[in-house]
């Protein structure tokens, strides 16, 4: 079973703030699984990391897990650490699971007022999965319907944890700016202040910064060998200034598709221009050379400090500019098909 994603995969600089809520002082999960032996594992997971964050054992098919949360938050459960993965949107209720081991992702989940509205919200996204993964499928005409369907959950739920979600992934089929921040500023001050809204308010301020349309600043930073390379020095061609780092998982997760496209259209005006936010070289140069980054690269090994990322208010990565040959921007952050698909119609 594919984990659910709240948003992006990227490697984040801010660290949100947790808030507190007015509920009782923690949870209480009280789970009965038929068809599990004595003695089995039970592991909450954090829903974005999978790390595990609470853990006990069954006795005679029942578990209980105690604990508090700061905010709602999307959660995992899963048995003797097996792929099998209940999805639960976790708050600080007195919750009940009531499920078979062999059938543990269409457990009953009751008590908590969050996962109510998750559930809803699973139910408005579910027709429309394959638009939210590569190569997918899908028509606009749907794809808009996906839209629409999501917009009317965030209305109809402006008091609700879970609306950030469906309103960044609303964003993410409509790249709309102007709605993504009109629809945020209809939620709930408390539910803008959850970590996840908080990260659609910085990709709002972010969104106002470096527009498409507009020329990207010139910068210049050191290659590996100490000689400063210039961004202007490659006006005349298209360039994708590319921000990453060798210890950023995404980042390396996407390499091999830049590394394609770099190959497949060196030869026709194209160039990648890579900005490592690595604070010590000896990795930063074996992630070059194992990942095969035939490219210009530079850095001043200063991590989330790297002036040039400091410039642009670079927070997050694996994030990226794509230049026209007068250094204009005309994408921003393209990753996997949509960066092929671009690249495809301006480098024919």
């Amino acid at each position: 079973m594919r984990h659910f994603k709240s948003f992006l995969f990227v490697c984040v600089a801010l660290l949100f703030g947790a808030i507190s809520f007015a509920q009782t002082k923690g949870y209480i999960i009280s789970g009965s699984i038929s068809g599990v032996e004595n003695g089995a594992s039970v592991d909450l997971l954090n829903g974005n990391s999978g790390q595990p964050e609470n853990s006990t054992v069954i006795k005679d098919g029942k578990f209980t897990l105690k604990g508090s949360v700061d905010f709602p938050d999307f959660k995992l459960i899963t048995i003797n650490k097996q792929p099998r993965y209940l999805q639960i949107f976790l708050d600080n209720s007195n919750i009940s699971i009531k499920g078979r081991i062999d059938s543990l992702e269409s457990a009953d989940i009751a008590g908590s007022p969050s996962h109510e509205d998750f559930k809803k919200f699973l139910g408005v996204i579910k027709p429309y999965e394959n638009y939210f993964v590569p190569n997918g499928g899908g028509d606009e005409q749907g794809k808009q319907k996906a839209i629409n369907e999501l917009i009317n959950y965030v209305k109809q739920n402006p008091n609700s944890y879970v609306a950030p979600i469906a309103l960044f992934r609303s964003f993410q089929l409509s790249e709309n700016n102007k709605q993504l921040e009109e629809l945020f500023s209809s939620l709930n001050s408390k539910i803008q202040e959850s970590p996840v809204g908080k990260y659609i308010a910085y990709q709002i301020q972010e969104s106002k910064m470096n527009q498409i349309g507009t020329v990207l600043d010139d910068f210049s930073q050191d290659d590996p060998s100490g000689k400063p390379i210039k961004l202007s020095s490659f006006r005349g061609k298209y360039v994708l200034v590319d921000f990453w780092a060798s210890w950023c998982g995404p980042c390396r997760q996407e390499n091999p598709n830049i590394v394609n496209l770099y190959n497949k259209y060196k030869g026709k005006n194209f160039e990648v221009f890579g900005v490592s936010l690595d604070k010590s070289k000896e990795p930063w140069l074996e992630a070059i050379k194992k990942d095969q980054l035939t490219w210009p690269h530079v850095s001043d090994l200063k991590g989330w400090a790297n002036e040039v990322a400091q410039k642009f208010r670079i927070t997050s990565i694996p994030q990226n500019f794509l230049l026209d040959p007068n250094g204009v921007i005309i994408a921003k952050n393209l990753r996997g098909e949509d960066l092929a698909v671009k690249l495809s119609q301006i480098l024919k």
